[in-house]
């Protein structure tokens, strides 16, 4: 039985709150059960200096766990003065995944700022904070476009990302910690709502799996991302 007696297919209890940041141009607070992540959305009217010039624009994320985010207490970043190498890694797929839905040139030249602060961990950060940039995201850019500032949203498809792996010879969908820690293989998939690939992260962490399983997990994330992408699209309306 998985945690909550959850089935193979089924996502966690997933909620998504929009504009929780009174001064971000996008916000939102999303929760994938236990694992809780605050989202806003910065428009900055300057681009990046090697940037200038091109007639597009930029959209970057950061990512970052709050010292109580897990069961211990973690020292800030800032205060051991570098990022650790897995923020690197995550911030940066986040900007990747957001910039693949987006059209730069439609943004013109002024850059949108994604900041991910995990306010609770319970697996699944990462996913769940790209789930909710795309609804900052999103919210930013209709802004623009209200105050007349772009003639037409960029953002060009629907986008989630969840996690999904192989525990006790079982596919499962969204896993939470305790399943995460016993996985024999696990995945983040970034789909597009009509399952378009942006990008898949998938390792065995005790052998290799097959690509029977890997073509079950891709299926239970195009399932879980388009049932994603509804609750966005709800969240937003």
């Amino acid at each position: 039985m998985r945690p909550e007696n959850r089935a193979l297919d089924q996502l966690r209890p997933i909620s998504i709150e929009t504009g929780v940041s009174r001064y971000a141009e996008g916000s939102c607070l999303i929760r994938f059960g236990h694992t809780h992540v605050l989202v806003t959305a910065s428009v900055d009217e300057n681009v990046p200096r090697w940037m200038k010039g091109k007639g597009k624009g930029w959209v970057t994320a950061e990512y970052g766990m709050l010292p109580r985010s897990t069961h211990t207490r973690n020292d800030r970043e800032a205060a051991r003065g570098k990022q650790g190498g897995r923020t690197v890694e995550i911030q940066r797929l986040i900007g990747r995944s957001l910039r693949a839905v987006i059209d730069l040139e439609a943004l013109g030249e002024r850059q949108i700022v994604i900041d991910c602060d995990v306010m609770q961990a319970d697996g699944g950060t990462r996913t769940a904070s790209i789930t909710g940039a795309w609804v900052a995201l999103s919210q930013a850019c209709a802004g623009l476009v209200e105050q007349g500032l772009i003639a037409k949203n960029p953002v060009t498809a629907p986008m989630a990302a969840v996690s999904c792996g192989i525990v006790d010879g079982t596919c499962r969908l969204d896993l939470e910690y305790v399943e995460d820690a016993a996985a024999q293989a696990d995945a983040n998939f970034v789909l597009t709502q009509t399952g378009g690939i942006i990008e898949v992260q998938a390792t065995a962490e005790d052998e290799p799996f097959t690509s029977e399983q890997m073509d079950e997990l891709t299926r239970l994330a195009r399932n879980g991302i388009a049932e994603l992408c509804e609750m966005q699209e709800a969240a937003l309306a």
